[in-house]
């Protein structure tokens, strides 16, 4: 069986990822829109840029899923920006370190939480000032649904809205510069940014930075940064070996660590893993595609996933080529499924149909579902 082909959804927003949520049309867009200036690639924490800068009229842009950050770097970012520079953060999760400093929070949506489709129509806005008031700018996918849920009015201003008509991208105005927070670093995705007009999306919100900076830097640090203070020269093993008792404590419980497994794993038996069956992921895949098609009542493409579909329960268990198509084809199919020849004929007839028609109306659609059906009640 032939693996998919469909692209990796994973939300990478790396520099060089082409795949739909790489970051690879922003950081082009990002050239495009400086084009007197060349664009640094950092690929180190904010507080090392802060150190070895004396930039005062720069901007700094970073999207990643996760901003996780420590103190030295969020004092580094506030600095920076003190001194008359811009910068511009995106992200899902942004580390409760930063959002403390700037008085701020963040609330972060999760569709299966709230009982609401995975996928759908979303889109995003800006504010009049920047843009047309009638221009939203969307896509089909998961929810633009993150905002900022409380804000520190005295020093921030709003720039745009989600779905729901609240806060997702603000500014904060710190001595000379500009500090830009989004909570939903998937309108900078390669997928969002290529969907009809959506990448005056991003043009817009580049022009409300810096026009003539000094340097542009662009962050793929945080982009790798998965976890907490990973990467860093700061970590919690760093903290525990600080204090004597925390480093003493820590050495003795990985020296009876070492003991148990040495003498007591071989008092017991080891248990038998049970060896799982390879679970057809390709199969799992076209089931969820068809419910997403069937959400946007296209018959048409839901009608070839439910064929497919059929096909793969023929080949895994019947063992028969569904290539075939013919007599003799149908007649065994008939004998191993039990399900009469003229119903078997019937049904191929139908899936012949679907497959030359332009398009199926509900009716046809769900003459098609009751036949394929018989067959799978006809296993169980």
């Amino acid at each position: 069986m032939q693996k998919s082909s469909l692209p990796s959804l994973r939300e990478t927003y790396n520099s060089s990822d082409t795949k739909p949520f790489g970051g690879y049309v922003a950081y082009h867009m990002f050239q495009n829109c400086y084009p007197d200036n060349y664009i640094q690639t950092i690929r180190e924490p904010f507080e090392k840029t802060a150190a070895n800068s004396d930039d005062t009229a720069s901007v700094y842009f970073s999207a990643s899923q996760n901003l996780y950050t420590d103190e030295k770097d969020v004092d580094g970012i506030l600095d920076f920006v003190y001194k008359g520079n811009t910068v511009f953060f995106a992200a899902s999760n942004f580390d409760t370190i930063l959002l403390r400093k700037l008085s701020c929070d963040v609330h972060s949506f999760d569709p299966y939480l709230q009982g609401v489709p995975f996928y759908r129509q979303t889109h995003v806005k800006l504010i009049s000032d920047i843009s047309n008031p009638a221009d939203s700018f969307g896509y089909y996918y998961k929810p633009f649904e993150n905002y900022f849920a409380e804000i520190n009015t005295r020093y921030c201003r709003v720039v745009g809205y989600n779905a729901s008509g609240k806060p997702n991208c603000i500014v904060f105005f710190w001595g000379k510069g500009k500090l830009f927070l989004h909570a939903d670093p998937r309108v900078f995705s390669n997928y969002f940014l290529l969907k009809n007009d959506n990448y005056r999306y991003m043009q817009q919100l580049v022009q409300v930075m810096e026009i003539n900076p000094q340097h542009v830097y662009y962050n793929q640090f945080y982009v790798s940064r998965n976890s907490r203070n990973s990467g860093s020269g700061s970590s919690s093993l760093s903290e525990i070996f600080k204090s004597v008792q925390l480093n003493m404590a820590f050495w003795l419980l990985l020296l009876m660590l070492l003991f148990y497994v040495l003498f007591g794993g071989k008092r017991r038996q080891r248990i038998i893993p049970e060896i799982k069956p390879n679970q057809n992921s390709s199969v799992a895949f076209t089931e969820t595609i068809a419910r997403l098609y069937l959400q946007k009542h296209d018959n048409k493409n839901v009608a070839e996933k439910m064929i497919t579909y059929f096909h793969e329960f023929i080949r895994n268990h019947y063992f028969l080529n569904t290539g075939a198509g013919n007599k003799d084809f149908i007649v065994a199919l008939s004998r191993k499924s039990g399900i009469s020849e003229e119903k078997t004929t019937s049904l191929f007839r139908a899936i012949e149909h679907a497959n030359q028609a332009s398009t199926i109306d509900d009716y046809q659609l769900l003459s098609l579902n009751e036949q394929i059906q018989q067959f799978y009640k006809k296993k169980q």
